[in-house]
């Protein structure tokens, strides 16, 4: 077996910062410090050009265990289902009734932040519940 290589999980969207941001609050996630040389994000932005304001940003794990989050503006929006997606862990070990209340408290925060619920699975003997989510800019994920 080869070593275990890092990756970055890249999104298209919009709004960089606003999407990054919301990430962060879903999974505990940081701002990195900003290059060297600048005090912040907003300092380094103001020195691009103006086409590439605001063109990306980026969160990572404060433990550096997980991967970090790239988020790049594209002109298109979102038109189908994603076809890879995150699954945010949210009821791990958990089962039945307090399994779908711990993936319900959690989706009633996130839906404070902007998502949205799409579709709640409910257990059906052989898969645990799960509830299908779309961030702010319409990015699946699940609270599994």
């Amino acid at each position: 077996m080869g070593p275990i290589k890092k990756f970055q999980v890249t999104f298209d969207c919009a709004e960089p910062e606003r999407v990054a941001r919301f990430w962060c609050e879903v999974l505990g996630y940081v701002v990195p410090p900003p290059p060297p040389g600048f005090a912040s994000w907003d300092e380094f932005d103001r020195s691009l050009p103006a086409e590439h304001q605001g063109s990306a940003f980026a969160c990572v794990d404060p433990t550096g265990e997980g991967p970090q989050l790239f988020f790049q503006r594209v002109r298109e929006g979102k038109v189908v289902k994603n076809r890879v997606h995150l699954d945010v862990r949210v009821g791990t070990g958990l089962v039945g009734e307090e399994r779908l209340a711990a993936l319900q408290a959690e989706r009633d925060r996130l839906v404070a932040l902007g998502a949205k619920q799409v579709l709640l699975q409910r257990a059906d003997g052989i898969n645990e519940s799960c509830i299908w989510m779309e961030d702010v800019e319409g990015n699946d994920f699940c609270l599994d």
